[in-house]
């Protein structure tokens, strides 16, 4: 799937060899992984120099930086300088990965041994010194066979950082004060890297308005509204207004990315904008997403960046759910479980903002909750606008990066499944199980008091997020723990 919106990663590959060992041992090495890096379909260029001192570091810096690489990974071929090595990595504008030879076979032992399993050591002591993050994979010292996977899967990792370190988060609103959770502290944003530009809803507003003199633009996409619809909208009096909020949004990211390279949106979406803009924003967020901009409800700013960060790791769009309600029993009779205990299970909802591609089935629906609240009684008008059905069953991660109330960052990761199964229920939905769910629901969504919002992708990347945020410098990072291993605060007596 091509999403715009997120950064393509160039990786800038160097070898390094120390002066005492010849550079020759480094430069066959690297031709050797260099032909097996061709076979992971990435994009990568190879410094021709190889670093043996400082000068050289600087060279291979400037050379892999004019060849348009954003992310480095150096080679150790041989024990390597720790120095210059970890001064290139000081100095490439990008993530950086370490990672080194192993000894072929027993012919290369009486002269031409590496010792590189010595000089990762080194490497990672000086890396500590100069304080730096830096990837360093499980298994670092490998045959070019064995690494090149790990420097592909690197190059998933840095577009995550590189992605969110050229981030421009948009938010529409005031934080509501219905959801207490929303109005975390943001300095830790802008420790990340990412840029926050809030916005009045005037201002949402605003720009709605100036979007009706487009007529074309807004004809154009209420046409792919339909197409996208295929039918499963009752109301085409709703589509151009639909298409006018597109308008405004796309126009509104293109007009202020400014020094970002990418944006994302967290909007208020209720209750006063229905009365003034006529519908719900539902659908239009789905679609945007869709096309690689998040928009994230109820001006949820973490939210926001959570589904983007799971975007950059999957490369496929992502989703904010409300970690909803429990699953009955009797919608289970004769369902695959895929291996996860009832106790486990719950159910994403939200409204109607999950995209098309990422959905069974869904169509255009309109919000029960708001209608309730807005229109009690009468035919739905301003609360029209969502999409709804059962998301698509799959594989899922749930993630959120989040502030705690002091302002310090927390994460979750954890890797399940959407089931297939009929949730029976109303607006964008599925059925999730995750393994060990229920401790991990008190002890960490609970325990460290995590907001009702939950990011998923749709795929396994718990591995990819987990690096990237010790990349990002992000130390408290929450998992599942399996049956028999104990939370910090689960009572040993049970």
């Amino acid at each position: 799937m091509n999403l715009i919106n997120m950064p393509k990663i160039k990786l800038g590959v160097v070898g390094v060899s120390r002066d005492c060992f010849p550079s020759s041992l480094t430069q066959k090495r690297l031709a050797a992984l260099t032909a097996e890096l061709k076979k992971q379909k990435i994009d990568f260029a190879v410094a021709s120099t190889i670093i043996e001192n400082e000068a050289d570091a600087m060279a291979a810096c400037d050379e892999l930086v004019e060849a348009g690489c954003n992310a480095s990974v150096v080679y150790l071929g041989n024990f390597g300088p720790e120095a210059p090595t970890t001064i290139f990595l000081e100095q490439f504008p990008g993530p950086g990965m370490a990672c080194a030879a192993a000894e072929e076979g027993k012919a290369v032992l009486a002269s031409e041994r590496g010792d590189a399993l010595c000089g990762m050591l080194n490497c990672s002591y000086n890396i500590g010194l100069r304080r730096l993050n830096v990837y360093i994979p499980e298994y670092p010292v490998g045959l070019p066979k064995e690494l090149a996977p790990l420097i592909a899967e690197f190059a998933k990792i840095a577009r995550v950082v590189v992605g969110l370190n050229n981030l421009k988060l948009f938010g529409f609103g005031p934080r509501p004060h219905d959801f207490m959770a929303c109005n975390a502290p943001i300095q830790p944003l802008y420790d990340l890297g990412v840029n926050v530009m809030e916005n009045s809803e005037l201002d949402l507003l605003v720009a709605y308005k100036k979007a009706g003199e487009d007529k074309a633009a807004i004809k154009a996409i209420a046409a792919d509204m339909a197409k996208e619809l295929k039918g499963a909208c009752k109301w085409n009096d709703l589509l151009p207004k639909l298409a006018q909020y597109e308008v405004a949004l796309t126009k509104f990211y293109e007009d202020n990315l400014g020094a970002s390279s990418f944006g994302v949106f967290a909007n208020k979406c209720w209750p006063a904008f229905e009365s003034e803009f006529g519908f719900v924003p539902c659908f239009v967020n789905s679609r945007l997403a869709g096309r690689g901009i998040p928009v994230a409800c109820e001006v949820d700013l973490y939210g926001a960046v959570s589904e983007y960060m799971l975007q950059c790791a999957s490369g496929l769009p992502a989703t904010l759910l409300d970690i909803n309600n429990s699953v009955p029993a009797d919608i289970l009779k004769g369902a695959k479980l895929k291996g996860v205990p009832a106790k486990d299970l719950f159910m994403g909802f939200h409204c109607g903002n999950t995209c098309s591609s990422c959905m069974k089935n869904c169509s255009l629906k309109y919000q029960l909750i708001m209608h309730r609240l807005m229109e009690p009684g009468k035919e739905p008008d301003i609360t029209r606008g969502t999409l709804e059905g059962q998301i698509k069953p799959g594989e899922t991660t749930m993630f959120r990066l989040q502030s705690s109330a002091d302002a310090k960052i927390v994460s979750y990761v954890a890797e399940g499944e959407f089931l297939d199964i009929n949730p029976c229920s109303f607006g964008g939905i599925g059925v999730v199980g995750i393994k060990d769910f229920a401790r991990f629901y008190r002890h960490v969504l609970i325990g460290k008091r995590f907001p009702h919002h939950g990011g998923f992708g749709f795929a396994k990347s718990g591995k990819v997020l987990f690096e990237a945020l010790k990349l990002l410098g992000v130390e408290d990072v929450n998992t599942p723990l399996p049956e028999g291993v104990r939370y910090p605060d689960e009572n040993p007596f049970g």
